[in-house]
C-alpha cells in the first residue's frame, strides 16, 4: 500500500534527466549538488529567495480533467460575425498529420535548408497560393495577421514613395476597425498622416503617397476600384488593399486591376478562429519590391549536385539583421499555420477551392432573398459572403435577443446586422437564420418561394474572376486523401525536427512540447470562438487568461501581462510604445534617445526604430558585457530625451552580468524606463524575475520559456509585463476593449493575440508547478554547463560569469578554424551528418556557434551531441595536420545525401562510411538531409519565389 498516493509528476517527464544523471553530470562540473551551480552562476544580489504563489503541479490527467470544465465555460455560438475571422473546416488529414504531429509542429526557422526541404516546400506552395489568387508577382512566407500586414504594406509603400514630400495614407472608411487601428499604431512614430474617407477619384492630392482598400469590403459590399486605381496611377499613388483570399476564387484578382501590395489572413484556409489566432497573414506584391518586402520568401535555387533545392531567400537581407536600419522588426512569422493554409489549398486546388466559395456565395444570395421576402432592406447590390441589413434599434434588439436564444452570432452595428457565411454553413442554417428575422417581424417564412428568388450571381461582370490560379501541378494532383497523406508525409521526412534529436539553438530555447499540452488546442469550445463574440460566451477564455496573467506576473515581478503582441518582437515593439504613452502622459514626448548594447539582438534595434526612437549603441567590454561606464557616460548625455534601455538578461552571451542592478539604477537616475528582452527568462524562472531585478517591462516568448512550439518559424506569442506604473498604457483594442483610455491602440488584430495557443502556456505553469519550473530553471542552467565543461577543451568558449560558469547557453567560438579552410557553416553543415542541427551560427558573434540545451534533454542526448562536436574537432585537426585534404573534406562536402553516397561514382578522398557513419550510433538511427548544400548565392541572384514548372522537379 506504499504507493496509494502516488501521483506522476509532469516534471518528471518534462525535465531530461534522472537522479543518477544528475549526478553524473555535476561529477564533470566537480560540483557537491545543483545548489551549488547556481550560487555560483547567479549574482546573489539578484537572487530573489522566495518560493512562487502558483498553485501545485496538477499531474497530466489532472490537467485534462480541469481544462476541460474550463473549456464548457465557453458557449461555442454559430458564428456570423465575420469582419476577418470565419468557421472553417479543417480536413481530418492536416488536423492530424500536420496540426497535431509534432514532426511539424516543433520544427525550427529553416536557417539550415538542408533539412528543411519539407517545410520550405510548403511555404514556397503558401507564397504561390497567394500570388496566384492576389494576382500579384511575390509573396512572402507570412507575416502575423491581416492588420499587421496592412501596416507593413502602409510602411514599406511610404519607404518607396516617388513623391518623398508626400506623407498622406489615405485609408477607405470601410475597412476592419482592428486594422485601422493598427495601421494609426504603426504611422504614429512616423511622418505619415492617417487619414480616414471614403476613397474616390477626388480624394487623391498631392500629398497622398498611398491609399488603402478593403476587398470586399468590411460590410460585404464589392467596389470596383479600376476607374480609381488608373487615378492613382496617374498620381503616382500607391494601392494597398486587403483582401478576403477564398472570395479571390470568384473576384478578379487585385492584382489585375491595379494594386501595388495586397495584404490579408489565410485564416479560411482551414484555421480554426480560436479566438482570434495564430493565424497566417499574408503579403503579396511587384517583383519591384522585392528587396522591400517584411519577412520571410522561400525561394528556388540547387544543391551541389545541380538538384531543385529551396532556401530562404535574401536571409541576410532579413529585417532584424539591418537592426536600426530596418523597416520592419519581423522575426518569427506564422509558418505553421502557413503550411496548414499551403495543404489546404493543395487538397482542394482550385476546383474544390472554387466550389466552397461558390456554395458559400450562392447560400448567401439565398439568405438574401429570403431577407427581402420578408421586408428588409439588404444595402450590398453586389457581394460574396456578406450582407449588411439596415434594421430600427427596436428591430435589432429583437433580432439579437431571438439569436441569442438561438445561440447564433451577428455583427451588430447602428442600424444595421452584418452577416458572413462561411465553409461550415448548409442550407439549414440558412432556414434557421431566416427564422429569427421571421420571428423578429412575427412573420411567417415561404420556404417553397425561397429556391426560386435567388439570382445566379450578384458579382459585377468585370469583376468576376477570369484569370488562372493554382495550375501548378502540386494544386491538381493529391485531391484524395490517401494521395494527401503520402504527399503531407512525403515532405515531413525531408525535415528534422525535436522528433528526431535536439535542436542546440541558442537564444531560441527549442524545448520539450508536451503532447498533454497540445490536446486542448483542437478542443471545440477552445479552436471555434470568434475573437468578437460577446463576453458572456467567452469566460473559459478569461478564466484562463486571468489565471496567466496572474501566474506569469508571480514569475516575472510585474504588475499586468498584455496578452495582445503575437510575437517577440512585437511584444519589444508594444512595451516600448507603451513606455513612450507613460512618457507623453508625464509631458515629457518629447523623449526620444533608446540605450542599446552591441550584444543585443537585432530586433532590438530594429523595434526601437520602428517605435519612432533614437538608437544609441552602447558599448561591450573585451568579456562581453555591457561597458558600464560607457552605458553611465551616455545615459548622463542622453538624460534630458533618455527614453528606455534595452537589455536582454541573462545576455545574449550567456551570461549572468554582475552589475545590472546598478545598470536599471543609472537608467532610471537619468529619466529613462529599462526594457528587459525576456529571450533567456528560462534561465530566470524561479531564481529570479526581471521586475525584481528592476525593469520596467519584459517581453515573454512564450515559444520558448513557456513551451510553445515553434512551427517551423512560428506561432510565437510575446506577451508584455509592466510594472504598475506602465499598466495604464498596455495595449487596448477598439472591438473588445481590453484597457482603459490611457492604453495604445492596437498592436495586433485580435484582443487577445494568439489566444488558442496561451493553452500551451497555461498548461505547462500548471502542470510543472513552482518546483518544477524552478528546478526546469536550475537544469537548464546545468546542461549548458555540463556542455561547455566537456566541449571546452575542444573549441573555446568566449564568455562565461565571473565564476567561470555560463548561464544556459553558451558560446563557441570557431574563428579558429579558418587557417584550415575551415568556416562555422561547414561545422553546421557537417552537424547534420551526424543526426543534428546547428546551433544558432554567428550570432551574436561573427564566426561562432550560440549552444543551449534546454532543460528537456537527457544526459545520453547531451552525451550524443558533444561527442558528434568532438568527432568533427578530430576530422578539423586532420586537415590541420595535412591528414585530409583542405578543399576536399567531409566538412567541406557535408551534408552526405544518401543519393550522393549511392552513387556510382564515389570520387572522394574518404570513405563513404567516414561521411553517413562517423559515429557508431549513426548505424542504427540516421537521419538523412534531403539535399546536399545549397547554393546561396544562387538563389538572391535569381530569385525564383513561387513553384516552379514541373520540369525542375524532374531536372
Amino acid at each position: 500500500m506504499n504507493h496509494i498516493h502516488y501521483k506522476e509528476k509532469f516534471e518528471d517527464r518534462h525535465n531530461g534527466s534522472t537522479k543518477e544523471d544528475l549526478q553524473a553530470l555535476l561529477k564533470e562540473l566537480k560540483l557537491n549538488d545543483i545548489d551549488q551551480l547556481i550560487d555560483l552562476t547567479i549574482p546573489e544580489n539578484i537572487r530573489h529567495h522566495k518560493t512562487l504563489n502558483i498553485p501545485a503541479a496538477l499531474s497530466e490527467q489532472e490537467y485534462l480533467k480541469k481544462i476541460h470544465e474550463k473549456a464548457q465555460k465557453n458557449k461555442v455560438f454559430k458564428s456570423y460575425i465575420g469582419q476577418g475571422y470565419n468557421d472553417v473546416v479543417l480536413p481530418g488529414v492536416i488536423l492530424r498529420n500536420v496540426l497535431e504531429n509534432p514532426g511539424w509542429y516543433t520544427q525550427y526557422t529553416p536557417y539550415q535548408a538542408e533539412i528543411s526541404q519539407g517545410r520550405l516546400q510548403a511555404l514556397l506552395n503558401f507564397q504561390t497560393a497567394v500570388s496566384d489568387l492576389t494576382g500579384m508577382e511575390i509573396a512572402n512566407a507570412s507575416l502575423l495577421d491581416e492588420a499587421t500586414a496592412a501596416a507593413e504594406a502602409m510602411y514599406m509603400l511610404y519607404n518607396t514613395r516617388k513623391n518623398k514630400k508626400a506623407h498622406t495614407f489615405l485609408v477607405d472608411e470601410n475597412i476592419y476597425p482592428q486594422t485601422l487601428e493598427v495601421i494609426k499604431n504603426r504611422a504614429e512614430s512616423f511622418e505619415i498622416d492617417v487619414k480616414i474617407d471614403a476613397i474616390t477619384k477626388d480624394s487623391i492630392s498631392e500629398d497622398v503617397f498611398g491609399i488603402f482598400l478593403q476587398y470586399p469590403a468590411a460590410d460585404g459590399k464589392i467596389v470596383d476600384y479600376q476607374a480609381l486605381a488608373s487615378a492613382c496611377k496617374d498620381n503616382s499613388v500607391s494601392i494597398g488593399v486587403a483582401a478576403d483570399l477564398l472570395s479571390l476564387t470568384l473576384l478578379e484578382a487585385p492584382g489585375n486591376w491595379g494594386a501595388d501590395v495586397v495584404v490579408g489572413t489565410s485564416q479560411r484556409f482551414g484555421v480554426p478562429m480560436g479566438f482570434g489566432g495564430p493565424h497566417a497573414g499574408y503579403f503579396a506584391t511587384k517583383e519591384q519590391y522585392k528587396r522591400n518586402i517584411p519577412g520571410r520568401i522561400i525561394g528556388v535555387t540547387s544543391d551541389a549536385e545541380g538538384n531543385y533545392a529551396l532556401r530562404m531567400a535574401l536571409q541576410t537581407r532579413e529585417q532584424h539583421i539591418r537592426r536600426d536600419r530596418a523597416t520592419s522588426n519581423i522575426c518569427t512569422a506564422q509558418a505553421l499555420l502557413a503550411i496548414i493554409a499551403s495543404f489546404y489549398a493543395v487538397y482542394h486546388g482550385p476546383k474544390g477551392l472554387k466550389k466552397i466559395a461558390s456554395r458559400i456565395h450562392e447560400l448567401t444570395q439565398l439568405l438574401d432573398a429570403g431577407l427581402k421576402s420578408l421586408g428588409y432592406t439588404q444595402s450590398n447590390e453586389s457581394y460574396f459572403d456578406t450582407l449588411n441589413i439596415e434594421v430600427t434599434e427596436k428591430e435589432l434588439d429583437a433580432i439579437k435577443t431571438i439569436a441569442e436564444a438561438q445561440k447564433v452570432n451577428f455583427h451588430y452595428k447602428a442600424n444595421a446586422i452584418g452577416i458572413s457565411l462561411d465553409e461550415k454553413t448548409e442550407f439549414n442554417d440558412v432556414i434557421e437564420l431566416l427564422e429569427v428575422f421571421a420571428k423578429a417581424k412575427g412573420a411567417e417564412l415561404n420556404k417553397q418561394d425561397l429556391q426560386e428568388t435567388a439570382k445566379s450571381s450578384v458579382i459585377p461582370t468585370s469583376l468576376e474572376r477570369k484569370s488562372e490560379y493554382l495550375t501548378h501541378p502540386i494544386f491538381n494532383s493529391y485531391h484524395s486523401e490517401h494521395e494527401m497523406l503520402r504527399y503531407i508525409k512525403s515532405l515531413e521526412g525531408k525535415d528534422l525536427s525535436l522528433c528526431h534529436s535536439m535542436i542546440p539553438l541558442g537564444s531560441c530555447t527549442m524545448k520539450l512540447n508536451a503532447t498533454a499540452e497540445m490536446i486542448p488546442l483542437t478542443w471545440n469550445n477552445w479552436s471555434n470562438v470568434h475573437p468578437f463574440a460577446p463576453k458572456f460566451q467567452t469566460e473559459g477564455y478569461m478564466e484562463l487568461i486571468q489565471e496567466l496573467n496572474d501566474w506569469l506576473c508571480e514569475i516575472t515581478g510585474f504588475a499586468k501581462m498584455s496578452f495582445q503582441p503575437n510575437s517577440g518582437a512585437q511584444g519589444e515593439y508594444a512595451g516600448l510604445k507603451a513606455i513612450c504613452a507613460y512618457h507623453e502622459s508625464k509631458g515629457e514626448g518629447h523623449r526620444n534617445v533608446c540605450l542599446i548594447p552591441a550584444s543585443a539582438h537585432g530586433t532590438n534595434p530594429a523595434s526601437a526604430a520602428m517605435a519612432g526612437l533614437k538608437v544609441v549603441v552602447v558599448k561591450c567590454d573585451e568579456r562581453g558585457n555591457i561597458d558600464v561606464s560607457d552605458l553611465k557616460e551616455k545615459a548622463e548625455q542622453h538624460a534630458e530625451n533618455l527614453n528606455s534601455f534595452m537589455v536582454t538578461y541573462p545576455s545574449t552571451h550567456g551570461v549572468f552580468e554582475e552589475p545590472i542592478v546598478e545598470i536599471c539604477n543609472i537608467i532610471h537616475e537619468n529619466g529613462g524606463q529599462v526594457y528587459m528582452d525576456g529571450a533567456n527568462m528560462n534561465a530566470q524562472v524561479g531564481l529570479t524575475s526581471p521586475g525584481f531585478i528592476g525593469a520596467d517591462v519584459c517581453h515573454l516568448n512564450l515559444h520558448k520559456t513557456f513551451s510553445i512550439p515553434h512551427g517551423g518559424g512560428g506561432p510565437g506569442m510575446g506577451p508584455i509585463g509592466v510594472a504598475e506604473h506602465l499598466v495604464p498604457f498596455l495595449p487596448n483594442h477598439i472591438v473588445v476593449p481590453t484597457e482603459g483610455d490611457q492604453g495604445i491602440t492596437a498592436v495586433s488584430a485580435a484582443p487577445y493575440g494568439s489566444a488558442s495557443i496561451l493553452l500551451i502556456s497555461h498548461a505547462y505553469i500548471a502542470m510543472m508547478g513552482v518546483e518544477g519550473l524552478t528546478n526546469a530553471t536550475r537544469l537548464a542552467i546545468l546542461n549548458a554547463n555540463y556542455i561547455k565543461s566537456r566541449l571546452e577543451n575542444h573549441y573555446p568558449v568566449l564568455y562565461s560569469g565571473a565564476n567561470g560558469y555560463c548561464a544556459h547557453e553558451m558560446i563557441l567560438d570557431c574563428r579558429g578554424f579558418k587557417s584550415a579552410g575551415v568556416e562555422v557553416a561547414d561545422i553546421a553543415k557537417r552537424l547534420m551528418d551526424y543526426g543534428f542541427h546547428a546551433p544558432t551560427v554567428s550570432f551574436p558573434v561573427a564566426g561562432t556557434l550560440m549552444v543551449e540545451p534546454t532543460e528537456s534533454e537527457s544526459k545520453s542526448e547531451l552525451d550524443r551531441f558533444c561527442d558528434a562536436l568532438i568527432s568533427i574537432r578530430e576530422e578539423i585537426k586532420a586537415i590541420e595536420e595535412g591528414q585530409s585534404d583542405k578543399e576536399n573534406n567531409v566538412l567541406k562536402n557535408a551534408p552526405h545525401t544518401a543519393t550522393a553516397l549511392l552513387s556510382d561514382n564515389w570520387d572522394k578522398p574518404y570513405t563513404r562510411s567516414e561521411a553517413a557513419y562517423p559515429l557508431s550510433y549513426l548505424k542504427d538511427n540516421k537521419f538523412w538531409p534531403a539535399v546536399s548544400r545549397v547554393n546561396e548565392s544562387q538563389g538572391d541572384r535569381v530569385l525564383i519565389c513561387s513553384c516552379p514548372p514541373i520540369e525542375a522537379y524532374q531536372s
